[in-house]
Parts: C-alpha cells; sequence; structure tokens
C-alpha cells in the first residue's frame, strides 16, 4: 500500500532551504479530507425557534378553547357491563388500528406491522435520511424510479390481496403526484414544487393520509358487527 507524505517548507537563518516531513498517512485512510466549503447560515435556536414554538403553541392552545366551547364532548351514558354497544369502538387515535385489525389477519395486524415499525425505528437511524433534504428527483432519476415503483407496485399487489383498499387507493394517489415530476418536463409552479419534495416527506404524507383515512373510515362508516355502513 503506497503512503502519502504531507511536506513543510522552511527557510532556515543561513538561507538554505530546508524540507521537513511533517506526516504520513496511507492513501486509504478512514479520515476523509474535504475541501472547505464556505461557511452555512446559522439560526440560533433562540430567538429563532423557541418563539415560533410558542406561537404555534397559542394558536393550537386558542384553536382548541374556540372548538370546546361550540362543540360538546361526543360523551355517552357510563359503561354497563350487561349492554355493551356493537360495534365496541377505540377512542378516535385508536380507530385507524382497529381498522387494520378487521381488514388484516390478526397474526399481520397485531404481530408482522408492528414488529416492522420496531425494525423501522431501528435501522433508519444508520441510515443518511433527511440529512440534504434534497428532492426526491434530484439526482440517478431512472434508477430512483425503478426502485421507487417496484417498492410501491410491490405493496399494492399485497393490499390487494388483503382487500385493503382503504391503503391501496391513496398510496396510489400519492404514487401519482411523486413520480409527476419525472414524467411532466414542462415546469410549473405545482411541478416545481412536487420535485422540491425528499423522499421523507413522501414516506410522511403517505403515513398521515392512510392515518385519516383509516380514523375517518372507522368513525363513519362501520356500524353493528364492523360491517360497513353509510354515515345517513
Amino acid at each position: 500500500m503506497m503512503n502519502e507524505e504531507l511536506f513543510q517548507v522552511e527557510e532556515s537563518s543561513d538561507s538554505k532551504v530546508v524540507t521537513r516531513r511533517v506526516a504520513v498517512f496511507p492513501q486509504k485512510t478512514p479520515v476523509k479530507f474535504e475541501q472547505q466549503r464556505p461557511p452555512e447560515k446559522i439560526v440560533m435556536t433562540f430567538p429563532s425557534l423557541i418563539i415560533r414554538e410558542v406561537i404555534c403553541f397559542q394558536v393550537v392552545v386558542i384553536v382548541l378553547v374556540i372548538i370546546s366551547l361550540l362543540f360538546d364532548a361526543p360523551l355517552e351514558e357510563l359503561a354497563n357491563p350487561q349492554n355493551t354497544p356493537n360495534p365496541a369502538k377505540a377512542p378516535w387515535y385508536f380507530l385507524g388500528l382497529q381498522e387494520l385489525l378487521h381488514v388484516f389477519p390478526p397474526v399481520v395486524a397485531g404481530v408482522l406491522i408492528p414488529f416492522c415499525v420496531i425494525v423501522a425505528l431501528v435501522v433508519i437511524p444508520y441510515f443518511e435520511i433527511n440529512i440534504k433534504r434534497e428532492g426526491l428527483w434530484k439526482e440517478n432519476q431512472k434508477k430512483t424510479f425503478i426502485i421507487f415503483s417496484s417498492i410501491i407496485f410491490m405493496l399494492v399487489l399485497i393490499l390487494i390481496f388483503f382487500d385493503v383498499f382503504s391503503i391501496a387507493v391513496p398510496t396510489l394517489l400519492i404514487y401519482a403526484l411523486a413520480v409527476l415530476p419525472y414524467f411532466v418536463k414542462k415546469k410549473s409552479p405545482f411541478i416545481n414544487w412536487l420535485s422540491q419534495l425528499s423522499l421523507a416527506e413522501w414516506i410522511m404524507t403517505w403515513f398521515a393520509l392512510v392515518s385519516l383515512i383509516l380514523i375517518f373510515i372507522g368513525t363513519y362508516f362501520r356500524g353493528p358487527g364492523w360491517s360497513w355502513v353509510y354515515p345517513w
């Protein structure tokens, strides 16, 4: 293995040029020498971030107070073990999980999906995700399209196999919006905005949309025996 040497040229008192070896390091060194980049803009946590968080917190509190004054909480009578409601619905924030338990087998919804979520939480920190916040189609567009499309269509096939159209339809909708900048070459404000969204933002959008749809279906479209009913 060849080594690289770093020398320093000095001039002695008797006008002789002296070359002094400063360091020796292997060519394949684990230390990366990068070019000096221009300094980035520094934003202080206080007051730039803290003030915005305080304002958002106050806005949320005001909105919740207004909603609580205008609408009563949909509370029912005291629980009676001899007269259980049909269907027995969980709180709204658990209705998405209850809907998954209905459409998937119990082993899939109760074991496999939570196991995949836990594994993802362990593995994701070891990947460089959402560091550069670059658009999905900024680099290697063809390779990204093939990998992204393959994963989406495999997921949709699994969802269709279990008749989970409540997740398959929003998945295809998010996919259509995500690949729109890849096919549409004519730039517009909407296409530019879509092209700037990173993979993490698309995943979060998909997760939020699916959660809202499952909660909405569990709240308004499930009746006795968890059968499909219409709100009217």
